[in-house]
């Protein structure tokens, strides 16, 4: 019987090394496997609109990110402050608002830039006024979207070659930085906007400019 039995526990033994054997191997193979075809796990983190869930509100997160309400939503004055009014959100510089009243000729000199809601603004370059980027006609909505691409990437107005410089204080030379996938998205939120009517003044040139005839 002992001798039985010895036999008995030696085959299980065996049989518990093979099965380990066995079992090291195939998880080997599958380790080497995986990393040959890494198995890609899809998520909000992962996908192509950068965890959100459309185009739209990826575009919309970086509209918020980027500060493009700073200059671009008129504000209203409160006890507590100017604060953004969004019922007017995007639509730059209100037609009817006058620029800042200060002595343009003692801001050129002094090289200084001032404004009174953000979405107008004074200095060497004369009076610049945020544009009008909802889905209007007077705004972005006759834009395509490689215009909208090549105004951020080259600085031109409306992104036409041949359009004029984009006045300070607009940072696209900073903006231009982002990946086409962004400012698509940007430009994607920014046509689904509420379109809103307002025809943003022309800029003014320097005082001095501005008196030769």
């Amino acid at each position: 019987m002992d001798k039985r039995r010895s036999f008995a526990y030696l085959l299980l033994l065996s049989g518990i090394g093979l099965f380990t054997q066995c079992t090291e191997a195939r998880t080997e193979d599958r380790m080497q496997q995986a990393a040959v075809n890494p198995v890609v796990q899809e998520g909000p983190q992962q996908n192509k609109y950068g965890g959100f869930e459309s185009q739209i509100k990826y575009g919309e997160h970086l509209v918020l990110i980027a500060g493009c309400h700073d200059c671009h939503t008129p504000k209203k004055m409160t006890d507590k402050g100017p604060v953004l009014d969004f019922s007017l959100a995007l639509s730059g510089h209100p037609a009817k608002m006058p620029p800042p009243d200060i002595d343009r000729q003692e801001v050129q000199k002094k090289g200084l830039a001032v404004t009174q809601t953000l979405t107008s603004w004074v200095g060497p370059w004369g009076i610049s006024f945020a544009a009008n980027l909802t889905s209007d006609k007077t705004g972005i909505g006759n834009w395509q979207e490689q215009n909208f691409i090549y105004a951020i990437r080259e600085g031109k107005i409306k992104g036409m070659e041949n359009g004029r410089p984009i006045l300070p204080p607009m940072p696209w030379d900073m903006y231009r930085n982002m990946t086409d996938e962004e400012l698509k998205a940007i430009f994607a939120y920014l046509k689904s906007t509420k379109p809103i009517r307002n025809v943003v003044p022309a800029p003014v040139p320097p005082v001095a400019q501005a008196s030769v005839k």
